[in-house]
């Protein structure tokens, strides 16, 4: 039992390491493809203003606690610009990075993929899994 566990948790450890380093035998399926694969450079490879949404987030948590009428009253506003924001910035990546998938790959599905190009420009870049193999204002 116990070399048995050792022997799991080794090949599991290979395994997360491999996933960390984007190699296409390790990735959960969900990040599998060639299209995934472009849709992480397109989005890896600018910045956008909906990567820095949970930045922002975190200031306006300390913000409303702040008993200020005036912060009261802005702070909703402001949590709206940013939800209208990403949700034009998600549908404009995601109509972009669809038209490029289909051109570069016109056999593969695009299924899904507009959903997952909006929920990676909404991570923060150095929490993005698998990383980015590109840098930003690179061409893709």
């Amino acid at each position: 039992m116990r070399q048995s566990r050792t022997k799991d948790r080794s090949a599991r450890a290979r395994k997360t390491q491999a996933m960390r380093r984007g190699e296409a035998w390790a990735l959960p399926a969900k990040d599998r493809g060639p299209v995934r694969a472009l849709t992480r450079d397109f989005v890896d490879s600018r910045r956008r203003l909906s990567e820095f949404y949970m930045y922002g987030l975190v200031i306006l948590l300390f913000l409303l606690f702040l008993r200020s009428p005036v912060m009261q009253t802005v702070l909703p506003l402001i949590l709206l610009a940013m939800v209208v924001i990403m949700i034009v910035e998600g549908y404009f990546v995601g109509r972009r990075v669809t038209a490029l998938a289909s051109e570069r790959f016109p056999g593969e599905s695009t299924r899904g993929i507009k959903m997952y190009a909006a929920m990676r420009a909404l991570q923060i870049r150095q929490l993005r899994f698998p990383k980015p193999r590109v840098k930003p204002g690179a061409t893709v």
